[in-house]
C-alpha cells in the first residue's frame, strides 16, 4: 500500500505556481567537462549473458536497442559484463555456452543471481553479436581465490576476442575487471590487494597484455567507499602499492559501485524521494575525494555498476517512468563533478532494467506467473540514454555544464560543440503521481549571454502519463516501447522564439536546440 501522508505532500508542491529564470553563456565556460557519447553505458548481470547476447544467432531486440543510441553518437555504450555472478563463474570446456544453478526465487528478489555459473568457449564468443566497435569490459572470478579458474576464465576471453568474428566487428575487450565487491569477500584490504596483484600478474602473462595495449585493468569495485586510506577504497589501495605491481600498472579505471537507496530487506522509498534534486546531488558528492585522489593519479573514474536502489531495484519505484527524470539527472551531473561514465547495471528481469531483454514469464515485481508472458521491452530509463544521446549528439568534444536555476525540483545542463551553444536539457522533477489531482507545471525564462545569442529554439518533450506508472512514455512524440526496440510515431517537436521561454509539467524534460 501507497504512504499517502508523503503523497500529499508530493501533491502541495503541483500547486505551486513558478515562473523560473536560467542563465546560459552561449560560449562553454572554460571549467566545462567534455562528455564521452558513451556517457550512458551498461552493466549486465554475467549469468545470463548469453540471454542478452545470444548464443548461435544474435538476440535482435537487445542489438537494435543499443545500436539506436550508437546510431544517434556514432558510438555504442560501452558493456561491462560481471557483478555478483562473475564471482560465481568457473570454465568447463565440456561446456558449449553456460550452465547456471539459481537459488529459489522469492517475493523480493524474482531473478536471483546463478549460485553457480559454468561457461566455455562459446559464452565469450558471444560478445561477437553486440553492434559494431563496442568496447566491453568482463569480470573475472576473485572470489574463490582459485587461480587455475581465473586462468581459463582468462586464456577462454582472450581467445573469443582475437577471433575473427570478433576482431572483424571492431568489438573490443576494453578492460578485464578482476573480482567483483571484494569488499564483501570477508578479507582485509592488504589480502585483497595481495590477491588482486597475483591474479593480475598471471592475467597479464596469459593475455598478453602491456601498458601500450589495447587491454588495460579495472580496480576497485567495491560497494562502498571508507574515502581513507586505510579502508576499502580508491586512496586506500593506492597506498597499498597496487598501482606500482605488475598488474597494477595496466590499471586505467577505477570503478566505483553506488546504488541511491536498497531493496535487500523488501523495504523501498518514496518514488519522490529518488528524483529529488538534493538527493541526487548528495548520493554522488560523497565521492568527491575519491574522485580527487583517483584524477591525481592521471586515472578515469566511474560509475561501474550503479542504478536506483540495491537488489534489482524497488518495485514501482526503479520500473516506474519517474525513474526516466531520475536518471537523467543523475547521470548528467556526475560529469561536473569529475565521473566519465556511468555502467547502468541491470539483469534478467531486474526492476531497475533500462532493458528487458527476452521474454520473462514471472512478474518482476512478485515473482508470479505471468500470463501471457512479457515479451522483450524498453523501461523508462531507456529514455535518458536516448535523450543524454541526442544531448551530446555525434561530436567526440562536446562539453556540458550545469545551469544555476534557484528550484530544488528543477535541473538543466547546457551543452556546447565547438564552444558553442547547442542545446540544453531541462526537466521538472517533481512527481506527478496517479493519485495526484492535478498536474502542475513551471515556465522557465532564458537569458542568454554573450555574443551571437540563438533567437530560435526547438522543443523536444519527454511525454510522461504519472510518474509512478512504467509505460505510455513518449520522446518527441515518439515510442521506443515496440515489439523490435525501434522507435516508432512521427516526430514531434515546436519551433519558438528563444524569449519566449519553455513551460515544462511536473515529471517532464525537454530538450531545446538552438538555431
Amino acid at each position: 500500500m501507497l504512504n499517502l501522508q508523503p503523497l500529499v505532500l508530493a501533491t502541495l508542491f503541483v500547486r505551486r505556481a513558478l515562473c523560473l529564470s536560467a542563465t546560459i553563456p552561449v560560449s562553454a565556460p572554460s571549467t566545462a567537462p567534455t562528455l564521452a557519447p558513451d556517457l550512458v553505458s551498461l552493466s549486465i548481470e554475467q549469468d545470463r549473458w548469453t540471454d542478452w547476447a545470444g548464443t548461435t544467432e544474435q538476440n535482435s531486440f537487445f542489438f537494435n536497442t543499443l545500436d539506436n543510441l550508437a546510431q544517434i553518437t556514432g558510438t555504442p555504450p560501452r558493456i561491462r559484463i560481471g557483478a555478483d555472478s562473475e564471482d560465481h563463474t568457473n570454465f568447463d570446456p565440456n561446456v558449449q555456452f553456460s550452465e547456471a544453478t539459481f537459488p529459489a526465487w522469492t517475493s523480493t528478489t524474482p531473478y536471483p543471481e546463478a549460485s553457480d555459473v559454468l561457461v566455455g568457449d562459446g559464452f565469450y564468443q558471444a560478445a561477437q553479436f553486440l553492434p559494431p566497435n563496442t568496447r566491453v569490459t568482463w569480470g573475472l572470478n576473485l572470489r574463490a581465490n582459485n587461480m587455475t579458474a581465473a586462468y581459463l576464465e582468462a586464456k577462454s576471453l582472450i581467445k573469443a576476442f582475437s577471433s575473427s568474428a570478433v576482431k572483424n566487428a571492431g568489438i573490443t575487450l576494453d578492460s578485464i575487471e578482476i573480482g567483483n565487491e571484494a569488499d564483501d569477500y570477508g578479507i582485509s584490504l592488504s589480502d585483497y590487494v595481495s590477491r588482486w596483484n597475483t591474479f593480475a600478474s598471471n592475467i597479464t602473462a596469459v593475455a598478453n597484455l602491456s601498458p601500450s595495449g589495447t587491454t588495460q585493468f579495472w580496480s576497485g569495485a567495491f560497494t562502498s567507499s571508507s574515502h581513507s586510506t586505510t579502508g576499502f577504497s580508491p586512496q586506500g589501495i593506492f597506498a597499498q602499492g597496487m598501482l606500482s605491481s605488475m598488474g597494477g600498472k595496466l590499471i586505467k579505471t577505477i570503478s566505483q559501485h553506488h546504488y541511491s537507496g536498497t531493496f535487500c530487506s523488501g523495504n523501498g522509498d518514496l518514488l519522490q524521494n529518488l528524483m529529488t534534486k538534493s538527493s541526487i546531488r548528495g548520493n554522488l558528492t560523497i565521492f568527491n575525494s575519491d574522485i580527487s585522489a583517483v584524477h591525481a593519479q592521471g586515472l578515469e573514474y566511474i560509475l561501474g555498476e550503479t542504478n536506483s536502489y540495491s537488489c534489482h531495484g524497488a518495485p514501482r519505484v526503479s520500473n516506474a517512468a519517474g525513474a526516466a527524470i531520475w536518471a537523467l539527472d543523475y547521470a548528467l551531473y556526475a560529469p561536473q563533478i569529475g565521473i566519465s561514465r556511468l555502467f547502468f547495471h541491470g539483469g534478467i528481469g531486474f526492476k531497475y532494467n533500462l532493458i528487458q531483454p527476452v521474454t520473462l514469464t514471472r512478474s518482476t515485481l512478485t515473482g508470479l506467473d505471468l500470463s501471457p508472458p512479457l515479451a522483450p521491452h524498453i523501461q523508462a530509463q531507456y529514455y535518458t540514454a536516448i535523450i543524454i544521446a541526442e544531448a551530446i549528439g555525434k561530436s567526440s568534444s562536446t562539453r556540458s555544464i550545469e545551469l544555476s536555476i534557484s528550484d530544488s525540483r528543477t535541473s538543466g545542463y547546457a551543452f556546447y560543440v565547438g564552444n558553442k551553444l547547442t542545446r540544453v536539457v531541462l526537466m521538472n522533477s517533481v512527481a506527478y503521481l496517479s493519485t495526484s489531482s492535478t498536474r502542475g507545471s513551471i515556465q522557465v525564462s532564458l537569458s542568454l549571454t554573450g555574443s551571437g545569442a540563438p533567437t530560435k529554439m526547438t522543443i523536444k518533450r519527454l511525454f510522461i502519463p504519472h510518474a509512478d506508472l512504467g509505460s505510455g512514455v513518449t520522446w518527441g512524440g515518439q515510442t521506443y516501447e515496440t515489439s523490435t526496440g525501434r522507435v516508432s510515431g512521427t516526430l514531434q517537436t515546436t519551433t519558438v522564439d528563444v524569449s519566449a521561454g519553455v513551460s515544462i509539467q511536473d515529471s517532464e524534460a525537454v530538450l531545446l536546440s538552438f538555431q
